[in-house]
C-alpha cells in the first residue's frame, strides 16, 4: 500500500480501558458455547467438488484426494451428524445451557431431525454459510450467491432467517458481503477481541461478536493441538479462571468452539461435560447465546 493510504486494520481497539460490558446480573464473564454443524456440507465429489475434504478430522494432515470419494473421511463426518451431535445435545439440554449453532446450510437440509432438536431446545442457529469450504479464492459473485442461498435454505428448514453469520474459512470479501446483505445483527468472523465491537469499514456499520480458534476442539485435529480430553478441559478451565478473575474489574466474554465430529467423541465429550459442570458451579456468570450478547451490546453500546 502507498505511504499516504490509511492502514486498513485497527491495531488499537479498546486499548487499556475497554468498556464495562454491563452483563446481566453484574456477571464477571459471559460464557458462550458454539456447536459447529458442518457434516454434509464439506468438500466431497458427491457435492460437485473436485476433491474430498482434508480439513478438521481424525486424519490430521490428510491429503485432498482428487476426483474420488474418500470413504474414511466421509464416515468421520457422518459420525458427527449421526452420533456426535446427539451426545452434545444431551449434555447441554440436560443442564439447560444455551447454545449457538453455526449451521452450514447444505448440512442442515440433510438432517431435519437435528434442526428440529436445536429449535426445540431454543438454541440460536446462526448461518455458517452455504458450504463448509474455503472461500479464500472463490469469486465474489459466487460467494454472494452462496450467502443468499444459505439464507434461503436456513429460512426454509428453520422457519426464520439467521440473525448471526460466521463463514469461517473466509475470503477478503466475506465480512463486507455479510454487512451489505443487511439482515445480520452480528458477524462472528473475527478473533480480534474479547468483547463485541462495531466495524465501520463498510457502508453499513456491522456489529462483530468475536469467536475463538484457541478455546476450540479443532485443536484435536491440528498439529501441536490437544492430545487428550484432560488437556482440553484444563485449557477451558484456565481460560475461564483468568477471565473470571479479570472480570471483577473488566468483564469479558469467553467463546468455546465445538464440532459434532470432534467434541462429540466420548473421550472429548467427557471433558466438555466436566467443564459445563465447572461453569455451573460458579456464580456471577452469564451463559448466553451469541444473539443475546449481540442484542445486549446493541442496547448498551449502540453504534454512534
Amino acid at each position: 500500500m502507498k505511504s499516504d493510504e490509511k492502514y486498513p486494520r485497527d491495531m488499537i481497539g479498546y486499548g487499556e480501558n475497554p468498556p464495562s460490558a454491563q452483563w446481566p446480573g453484574g456477571a464477571r464473564v459471559a460464557v458462550q458455547f458454539v456447536i459447529n454443524y458442518e457434516e454434509g456440507g464439506e468438500n466431497c465429489v458427491l457435492h460437485g467438488d473436485p476433491a474430498a475434504e482434508k480439513f478438521l478430522s481424525e486424519i490430521v494432515g490428510a491429503e485432498a484426494i482428487p476426483d474420488a470419494r474418500h470413504m474414511n473421511m466421509e464416515s468421520i463426518y457422518e459420525f458427527g451428524s449421526r452420533a456426535g451431535f446427539w451426545r452434545l445435545h444431551r449434555l447441554f439440554t440436560e443442564r439447560n445451557i444455551p447454545v449457538t449453532v453455526y449451521g452450514v446450510a447444505m448440512a442442515m437440509e440433510r438432517n431435519q431431525p437435528a434442526i428440529d432438536a436445536m429449535l426445540e431446545a431454543d438454541w440460536e442457529i446462526a448461518t455458517h454459510g452455504y458450504r463448509w469450504i474455503d472461500y479464500q479464492h472463490v469469486a465474489e459473485d459466487i460467494e454472494r450467491e452462496h450467502l443468499h442461498k444459505a439464507i434461503d435454505i436456513h429460512t426454509r428448514v428453520t422457519g426464520s432467517r439467521p440473525l448471526g453469520a460466521y463463514i469461517g474459512r473466509t475470503s477478503p470479501n466475506s465480512i463486507r458481503l455479510v454487512s451489505e446483505e443487511g439482515g445480520f445483527v452480528y458477524c462472528a468472523d473475527s478473533y480480534a477481541d474479547e468483547l463485541p465491537y462495531w466495524c465501520n469499514d463498510y457502508e453499513r456499520p456491522q456489529l462483530m461478536v468475536p469467536y475463538t480458534l484457541d478455546v476450540n476442539d479443532m485443536r484435536f485435529a491440528t498439529p501441536q493441538g490437544f492430545n487428550s480430553g484432560e488437556q482440553f478441559y484444563q485449557y477451558l478451565v484456565d481460560t475461564f479462571d483468568m477471565l473470571y478473575e479479570e472480570g471483577e474489574v473488566s468483564p469479558r466474554m469467553m467463546s468455546v468452539g465445538l464440532h459434532c465430529r470432534l467434541a462429540g467423541r466420548p473421550g472429548r465429550a467427557m471433558a466438555v461435560k466436566r467443564f459445563l459442570d465447572y461453569v455451573n458451579s460458579k456464580s456471577s456468570v452469564w451463559l448466553a447465546r451469541r444473539i443475546d450478547i449481540a442484542n445486549h451490546w446493541q442496547q448498551h453500546f449502540p453504534q454512534a
